[in-house]
């Protein structure tokens, strides 16, 4: 379960010394810190299911969903995160991983996010569209169609039958928030 130091101080009230106790607790690994303030209780958690809470709002996107959905044949070890208005791409190594959150447009970020729940957790995931858009937005501008389906199905390495599978009318739609020339691209792909 995540606390927060707050809590923490709360729950261990009755010790002389609750920061002490807190302490202690880290060193011991029966309190995992996850950043600043924050805490895991179980060794055992999930990264990913803690990738919302060590920094946000975020969600899971980029190479981790695209891996997720099978989109990509790549595992991917690093809990990769879409933020916005945060300026600045940020990362997080502790006992769980190591986690990174770029931002994407404001516009952009409340759409086709997906709200997973497993065990006492919830946690947001984009959905494979909007990963692909995420990750599209994140690369450096291509110049025409044949450039844009070189990037995806050879340097991204984009499964062909599971991008065939995916929306079209939503990746339409949300190339329209981003304001990028390769999903501007994507959608001449798409006709």
């Amino acid at each position: 379960m995540v606390k927060t130091y707050n809590m923490l101080l709360e729950e261990y009230q009755d010790y002389s010394d609750a920061d002490n106790k807190i302490s202690r607790l880290v060193k011991s690994k029966k309190l995992f810190k996850l950043t600043k303030g924050l805490y895991e209780t179980d060794s055992e958690t999930p990264g990913y299911v803690l990738a919302g809470a060590i920094y946000g709002p975020s969600y899971l996107s980029f190479d981790y969903a695209l891996s997720f959905y099978g989109l990509i044949p790549e595992a991917v070890f690093t809990y990769t995160s879409a933020t916005f208005e945060k300026g600045r791409t940020k990362q997080y190594i502790n006992d769980f991983g190591c986690f990174t959150y770029r931002d994407v447009p404001a516009n952009a970020f409340p759409y086709e996010i997906r709200l997973l729940k497993e065990n006492d957790y919830v946690y947001r995931i984009a959905s494979p569209e909007k990963a692909l858009c995420d990750k599209l937005y994140s690369l450096s501008p291509v110049s025409n169609k044949t450039e844009l389906i070189n990037l995806l199905f050879d340097d991204l390495r984009i499964d062909q039958y599971e991008f065939e599978k995916l929306d079209k009318q939503i990746l339409k739609d949300l190339c329209d928030l981003y304001k990028s020339t390769n999903l501007k691209m994507l959608k001449k792909v798409l006709g």
